[in-house]
């Protein structure tokens, strides 16, 4: 039998909360997000529902089988963030088409590279400690390893382990520090920043 209910608490880190039938008069009903048919998409407070019951492996009573009210089960998809996905790509063919032509020197591209590798890294290592309540990654740090041109990195990060994609504070700031890195590295490229390459070229 399938229920229709509201979603009343979730923690989005963690990735479960609780629902209550429409109409109330029930106890909430326990939730975790590998009860969603839909996985990639995450669930927000007071998001309509339809469930069935069942139990976990301690034997608890559970939501399993979830849909959202506004979504059928024919057209339950994977979804990933295309646009991020795709200004990532094309950021890094064109660096390396870049850096083919003479364009730009070898050190930028790996900088970038070592960059998005460790902000990679760093996404995961937060992931698993927010599913284990052990001692979490400031935003701050993950804000500054984007800055400094790990955010392609941290873009491929936010799809594969579903990490701070869908939290809307963290990806205003977090775009703001991918325009900001864009921008230093056009006009480290300008005329302009002739002197920085210069200064860059003799430190490597």
């Amino acid at each position: 039998m399938r229920y229709q209910g509201k979603v009343i608490k979730w923690n989005d880190e963690k990735g479960f909360g609780f629902v209550v039938p429409s109409g109330g008069g029930n106890q909430p009903v326990f939730l975790h997000i590998r009860g969603f048919s839909n996985q990639q998409r995450r669930p927000l407070i007071g998001a309509g529902i339809s469930y069935e019951l069942g139990s976990d492996a301690q034997g608890r009573c559970c939501a399993v089988n979830v849909r959202y009210a506004d979504e059928s089960q024919t057209s339950i998809k994977l979804r990933v963030n295309i646009v991020s996905m795709l200004w990532a790509l094309l950021f890094s063919a064109l660096l390396a088409s870049m850096v083919w032509s003479g364009h730009i020197p070898m050190f930028v591209a790996v900088a970038y590279l070592v960059a998005s590798l460790i902000t990679f890294i760093a996404y995961g290592v937060d992931k698993s400690a927010a599913k284990s309540g052990l001692r979490r990654t400031p935003e701050n740090t993950l804000f500054v390893f984007g800055l400094v041109g790990g955010w392609p990195g941290a873009i491929f990060a936010q799809q594969l382990f579903r990490h701070k994609s869908s939290k809307r504070e963290f990806q205003t700031i977090f775009w703001l520090t991918v325009l900001l890195n864009c921008g230093a590295l056009v006009w480290v490229l300008s005329p302009y920043g002739a002197d920085i390459r210069l200064l860059l070229s003799g430190m490597i």
